[in-house]
This record gives C-alpha cells, structure tokens and sequence, in this order.
C-alpha cells in the first residue's frame, strides 16, 4: 500500500465516524427541537384556523418549540390533507382536519393524490359544532316547518349559501331537500362570511354554515335562526330550536376537527403530543377559550379518534353517494 492510500484510507475512516456520531445526535434528538407547522385546510380567520391557533399556542408553552399554522385552503380541505400526507412522518409536519378531507371528500373526489383511511395517523379530536340554518330578516319564515312549507309553495325560487360545493352544509342540504321533498338550491361562496352581506339584502334566502359563523348575528337579530343540527339547543342561542324538535329528526349533523400526523410518525411523538392536546382541553382555560368561539372540547386518544372516524364513513358515505355528488 502506498503512502497516499494510507492517508485516503485514513481520511475515509475519519468521515465515518463523523458519520456515525451524526446519526447517534440525530437518533438521540429529544422532539421537538426545531419548530412544528399544522397545514390548516381553511383561511386564515376562520373557526377552524382559531381553534388551531388556539392549540397551537398551548402546544408551544408546554414542549418548547413553536407551533406554526400555515394555511393552505382549497379543494374541501384536499391541497392542506395531501401536503401533511407527503410530509415526512418525523412529528414536525401536522394536519388540522374536519370532515371534509378525512371523510367526505373520497366518496365525492376522482383521483385523490392521498387515501385518507391510510395516510394519516390521528392523534386527538379536538372540537365540534352544529350546523347551523340561518334565514334572511326578508324571508317570511321563523322554523324548518315554514320553511319546508314556503319551499313547496316557491318551487325553483329558494337558495342556500355554504362554504362550498362538497361541504358538509352542501351535504346536509341534499340531505334535507330529499327527507322533505323540496328543492333548494346551492350556492357556494369562498368564505362563509362572504354570504353575511347577501343575506342582510335578502339576495340570498337562507345559509348552512358551522354555528360559529353566525352566533353574533342571530343573537343581535340581524339573521333568523331557524335551526340548529344537534341534539340539543345551545346555551348562546336558546331561542333556536333543533332540528328534530322541530319535527325533522335524522338531520343530526356536527362539524368536527382532528389533529393528524403522516402515517410512520413515531408513537413516542403522537403520545406527546395528544398529551398535551387532551390536557388543554379538559382545562378550565381550554374550555373557556373554546366557549368563545362557541366550540365544544372533545379530547380523548388516538384511538377513539379513529373509531368516531369509522362511524362517520359509515354515516356519511352512503348519503353522498346518494345524493351524487361528484367533484374532480
């Protein structure tokens, strides 16, 4: 061996060993040790942005690290759920989910880029909310039974905005429409706020939107609230009957939130995490934060977030395809 193959050699050896400590550091790295982003599928403003920031702010306090949400709204949910999804499984990638990208939106979208049933590791439910049927001050009616009545008088006439087509108020639409026999159409709008100054004008009848959206208004009296989809009224709004009482029952309808990891994520990470979320949730500050924007904690562990999944698969994939809805 020459002497510049003893030194080559030596050199190799050395870069090795560097190598090897690297991947020991990186092995032995406590997470988190840099900062964690949640991809939220809305914009920024919306109830399910809030809650997330929320969270997010908690999460920051109790494990060191920030907690960043970035938005990336569109296509129900689809663009944020397949960048979390593409996302390497290594707890600094996050998805903030509702119905739409992990339930919904495979029975109604061709060519998903992600499966939802196996991307994803769940790690808490996080909130929920009714629906919530708001009406023009210029729409003659005060319950669903006058709306169901003036429908059928007023055929081809009445419009409802939601969020968009595919969403769970645009399910929950063809789902009233087909129980009652009536027809009322669909109008979607980017931002569910975007409807306020066409409701007030009596341009637009009617809107399903999550209660958040429209708790201020139905309070002060600018909208009427005909209906709300649990299976009780809510204390910030007494005065707006549920669905079933109201002689519809099987229209009961929740928007929900989740907390999500990529697939592969290391179960050390997942339990850390749901920790931290659970224990916020179940906190007298974490309930009264989320009063607030009129959500109501859930909390739990990952696995009953996976089996309040499978019932709603169960629950809502059968509607959809009935209704037919289909998206690209």
């Amino acid at each position: 061996m020459t002497i510049n193959q003893a030194r080559r050699r030596f050199i190799q050896g050395l870069g090795g060993a560097a190598l090897a400590l690297a991947g020991s550091a990186r092995a032995d790295e406590q997470w988190p040790s840099r900062p964690v982003t949640v991809y939220c599928p809305f914009a920024a403003g919306t109830s399910t942005d809030t809650l997330m920031r929320l969270i997010a702010a908690s999460l920051s306090d109790g494990l060191g690290q920030n907690f960043i949400v970035e938005n990336r709204p569109g296509a129900n949910g689809n663009i944020a759920a397949g960048t979390a999804a593409r996302s390497a499984p290594d707890g600094y990638s996050l998805l903030i989910a509702t119905v739409g990208p992990v339930v919904n939106n495979k029975f109604m979208y061709k060519g998903l880029d992600f499966d939802p049933d196996r991307a994803f590791a769940p790690i808490a439910q996080l909130a929920y909310s009714p629906l919530i049927v708001v009406g023009s001050p210029k729409l003659p009616v005060t319950n669903l039974k006058e709306l169901v009545a003036y429908a059928k008088e007023h055929r081809g006439g009445l419009n409802a905005g939601t969020v968009g087509v595919g969403s769970q108020a645009h399910i929950w639409i063809q789902l009233f429409n087909k129980l009652t026999g009536i027809s009322i159409g669909h109008v979607p709008y980017r931002i569910t706020s975007q409807s306020l100054p066409d409701l007030v004008s009596g341009d637009l009848p009617l809107s399903v939107q999550y209660v958040p959206t429209f708790v201020p208004q139905v309070q002060s009296g600018m909208l009427r609230g005909l209906a709300i989809t649990s299976n009780q009224r809510l204390p910030e709004l007494p005065d707006v009957p549920t669905a079933d009482e109201s002689g519809f029952p099987g229209l009961e309808a929740y928007g929900w939130s989740g907390l999500f990891a990529p697939a592969g994520t290391p179960l050390d990470i997942i339990d850390k995490i749901n920790a931290r979320v659970d224990g916020y949730l179940k906190s007298d500050a974490g309930k009264a934060q989320l009063a607030k924007i009129w959500m109501t904690p859930m909390g739990g562990t990952p696995a009953q977030l996976t089996d309040y999944i499978k019932a709603e698969n169960a629950k809502w994939g059968p509607i959809i395809k009935d209704a037919n809805i289909s998206l690209q």
